[in-house]
């Protein structure tokens, strides 16, 4: 476990860059280059962070990095991963960062082979639950009852899971993560440094912009997605689930902040009806009853979802 002071003062993620005001995925690509230093080869399709980095020629990244289509980020991870191997190249960590659009919509082809192939790489998913480079369009990331551009009266469908699609692949680690809590992703960044295969890490970003909330609130907001259960801080290695602190004390539902908190502060949310906001508890009421079986099948050293 690392603590604040163990982290490196240097910064990657260099002044000028083109994030808004209280963006989440600007504070988890900071938290990210804190945790791997430069020694990164950053692989982005289009999303929000083509724009973040700043227009061409300049760039506030201080990393090695390379743009590419919306659909190819774990190809083009996968091509770099071999040409470093065959100059054998061994201390760069070759990491994809995609938004959810490009990962659970868009790229998942991609990124399902790469995973079949036991590709070794990070693939980090920052879900901002929207295609936001683009105007915030509903993308399969997208909760129900979110207001999108597409979906003006919010959408009807469930937030796809991909955490747990991706550990259905059997790759050797599965984490989800928050910028709100940046120990936690520092720790799960190292962790999947040193593991051989893919790795998979999918983040909740907190987006200002899309969600309707004040940009001084994202790190509040992050904090209430985890304290009423909407999202779990979890990590599956080699089969075996575990929940994370906070999370891993919200297995008794009496200590978990009802989901109205968190909807009440976003206006992306101004259309549900108390009776959406029962129907969403009873969903994160029954994710919490699986979760509960899949740490308790872990302990008894089982895995659920089977070893590498």
């Amino acid at each position: 476990m690392v603590t604040v002071k163990e982290l490196s003062k240097e910064e990657y993620l260099l002044e000028g860059h083109a994030a808004c005001a209280g963006c989440g995925p600007a504070i988890s690509i900071r938290v990210l280059f804190k945790a791997l230093g430069n020694k990164v080869f950053l692989v982005v399709p289009a999303c929000c962070t083509t724009v973040i980095q700043g227009p061409y020629p300049y760039t506030s990244f201080n990393v090695p990095l390379l743009n590419i289509l919306f659909e190819s980020t774990a190809a083009a991870a996968s091509g770099i991963v071999a040409a470093l191997r065959q100059r054998n190249i061994k201390d760069i960590t070759v990491v994809g960062w995609a938004g959810d659009g490009g990962t659970v919509d868009i790229g998942i082809q991609a990124l399902s082979g790469a995973a079949e192939r036991e590709t070794d790489f990070i693939y980090i998913c920052y879900d901002n639950e929207a295609y936001g480079n683009t105007g915030m369009q509903r993308s399969g990331a997208t909760p129900f009852g979110a207001w999108t551009t597409t979906t003006p009266s919010g959408k009807r469908e469930r937030k796809k899971d991909m955490p747990l699609i991706m550990a259905a692949h059997r790759i050797p680690y599965v984490a989800t993560a928050c910028p709100s809590y940046p120990i936690d992703f520092v720790n799960k960044l190292r962790k999947a440094k040193e593991i051989k295969g893919t790795k998979y890490i999918h983040i909740l970003a907190p987006c200002p912009t899309g969600w309707r909330y004040d940009t001084s609130k994202t790190v509040e907001l992050g904090r209430l997605a985890v304290q009423t259960g909407l999202w779990a801080l979890y990590e599956i290695e080699n089969g075996k689930f575990k929940l994370n602190a906070p999370s891993d004390r919200l297995i008794d539902k009496a200590k978990r902040k009802s989901v109205k908190e968190y909807f009440a502060l976003q206006g992306r949310f101004r259309s549900l009806t108390e009776k959406d906001i029962e129907r969403i508890q009873k969903w994160v009421d029954d994710d919490w009853e699986n979760y509960r079986r899949l740490a308790a099948c872990s302990a008894s050293d089982a895995t659920p979802y089977g070893k590498i």
